[in-house]
């Protein structure tokens, strides 16, 4: 490869990642989304573990949602009035991006590497805007039958 290449190649690469991770601000938080499904492909790295979500042909939010109990976490969440206020997304694309914490979060809650395959579901944010990807930052995971705040430690 040619030198100026490399450098223009090596130069957008921390662009590149920038892109990619999101901070808070771009998502919004007044509408919590509910996502059902299975992780179609799955990043377990930093700066956040990050999957593919899949959902079914016709998403339904789960009747028992709003009496849900949810951990309490080291940052002041208001989960319950979160899933009162959980809709399904407007969009209608079925993969969504999901991006979900930090390693070191995720073993403070004990989340088991998730495969592709699983079968989770997650309540956060979309990133604003209906057009591009799809991409939710998520606030609770739901595997199985546990369920894991994903805004901050475990209190």
């Amino acid at each position: 490869m040619d030198r100026r290449l490399f450098l223009i190649a090596a130069a957008a690469l921390p662009l590149a990642a920038a892109r990619a991770h999101h901070g808070w601000s771009g998502f919004d938080q007044q509408r919590p989304l509910w996502l059902e499904g299975r992780a179609a492909k799955v990043w377990w790295r930093n700066p956040h573990a990050e999957l593919d979500l899949q959902q079914p042909d016709k998403p339904l939010l789960p009747a028992d949602l709003k009496q849900r109990r949810l951990p309490a976490q080291s940052a002041a969440v208001d989960g319950p009035a979160l899933l009162a206020a959980a809709q399904l997304p407007r969009r209608s694309d079925r993969l969504w991006h999901v991006e979900l914490a930090p390693l070191t979060r995720m073993q403070a809650w004990g989340v088991a590497e998730i495969k592709a395959g699983d079968a989770i579901a997650v309540l956060g944010f979309a990133h604003e805007g209906e057009k591009g990807d799809a991409v939710l930052r998520a606030e609770y995971l739901f595997v199985g039958a546990q369920v894991y705040g994903l805004r901050s430690s475990p209190a």
